[in-house]
């Protein structure tokens, strides 16, 4: 059965496990934001945000290394069916908490809550399930995102993009020409970084210069930055799974998550006379760095049941932490302008236990839901009929 064929080959267990280590880091920064001047005023981890840069070199890399090998015996319709499957279902939960949540986050931060109707918030909820992201024009929060009761999902609709183009174009592609295809990305990645705006698309990022931060919204400057951030870590992640030079280290999950750990937490650098250094940093990362942590992680063996048990519950857990933790940030946002003269005690209070709530909600996800469902798919849809039949 062809559903067995990708469970057959070995698993990049460390890559699994660096998923998950970035995606708390990412619920950590979201829950330090809430006290910050704004995305780039995180005082720790600052550079948080990049996760999502580096989630794209990961993505790109095992779909290069999960399907490059398929084409011959997979369709086009088989291959999103595949995608969907694997996704879809933590779209659809993340979407349903952030409406069950939505009026609870009813605060000054979020201008619009108190105007929304539940029709409204019904037809939100409908184009969010359905991934359809949502105009500025039809906005019911005030923060013009894609899908204003989940705001990560905005990084799924890029992931999905992605999967598309490789489907129907990047497969094709030759390691010469995607070598090509991925360093003119990087060239993006450096015009968005170092603001330089060869295309004049990002004007009024005021506090935001020098970043890569954005891709949340269908304006133009948000929608420059989001391909930005898709093109070059995705199939710079495709042309490493297609390399296959790896780089062996010991203890490689260990070197490799203290590399992701620190690379997101370092302060910003070059302070406001200087920001050319921040977005020289941040370009660094996202075309140097990011890539070279995967490779020593698939190529570094992972030895001890520990160490194995641990990254293959990160790595479970990375995707449902990442799409259901930000309905608890707006929780959060709306409890703390509530609240804004909280002793320091009670805000780490909060922030901590939100912490451990955001991993047990997306725990309980993946087993009665995630993992459920997506069974229940595959033996519906991904299943062939004369399989079927012999069960």
């Amino acid at each position: 059965m062809e559903t067995n064929y990708l469970a057959s080959k070995p698993r990049y267990e460390i890559l699994d496990g660096l998923r998950g280590v970035a995606a708390m880091i990412v619920v950590i920064y979201h829950l330090c934001e809430t006290y910050s001047p704004g995305a780039a005023g995180v005082v720790l981890p600052n550079h948080g945000y990049l996760a999502v840069d580096f989630f794209f070199v990961l993505s790109g890399f095992v779909i290069g290394y999960a399907y490059d090998d398929r084409w011959n015996r997979m369709t086009l319709g088989g291959f999103f069916k595949r995608r969907l499957v694997r996704l879809h279902p933590m779209v659809i939960m993340g979407t349903l908490l952030g409406a069950a949540l939505f009026y609870f986050h009813d605060c000054d931060a979020f201008p619009l809550i108190m105007w929304t109707h539940w029709w409204q918030l019904l037809l939100i909820t409908l184009l969010g399930c359905l991934m359809i992201p949502t105009p500025p024009s039809l906005d019911i929060r005030g923060w013009a995102e894609t899908n204003a009761l989940n705001g990560p999902t905005w990084s799924l609709m890029w992931k999905y993009i992605a999967n598309i183009l490789y489907a129907l174009f990047i497969r094709h592609l030759s390691k010469v020409a995607l070598g090509v295809f991925v360093t003119l990305s990087a060239l993006l990645t450096f015009d968005v970084a170092l603001n330089v705006d060869t295309f004049g698309l990002l004007e009024g990022r005021t506090g935001l210069e020098y970043t890569l931060v954005g891709g949340w919204s269908l304006t133009p400057d948000q929608l420059y930055i989001g391909i930005t951030r898709l093109l070059y870590p995705f199939f710079a992640g495709l042309l490493l799974s297609r390399i296959g030079r790896f780089i062996s280290v010991k203890r490689g999950f260990y070197w490799c998550s203290l590399l992701v750990a620190a690379t997101l937490a370092m302060p910003r650098l070059g302070g406001n006379e200087q920001m050319w250094m921040n977005g020289l940093y941040e370009a660094l990362c996202v075309i140097a760095l990011f890539p070279l942590i995967v490779s020593m992680g698939a190529g570094s063996p992972i030895t001890g049941k520990r160490s194995v048990t641990l990254c293959k519950f990160l790595g479970e857990i990375s995707y449902p932490l990442y799409i259901t933790h930000f309905p608890l940030v707006y929780l959060q946002i709306s409890w703390a302008r509530h609240h804004p003269e909280a002793p320091t005690s009670i805000v780490i209070l909060m922030a901590v236990l939100l912490f451990f709530l955001a991993i047990g909600i997306a725990y309980a996800c993946l087993r009665l839901y995630d993992e459920p469902v997506r069974e229940w798919l595959k033996q519906k849809v991904l299943m062939k009929p004369k399989a079927k039949a012999a069960q």
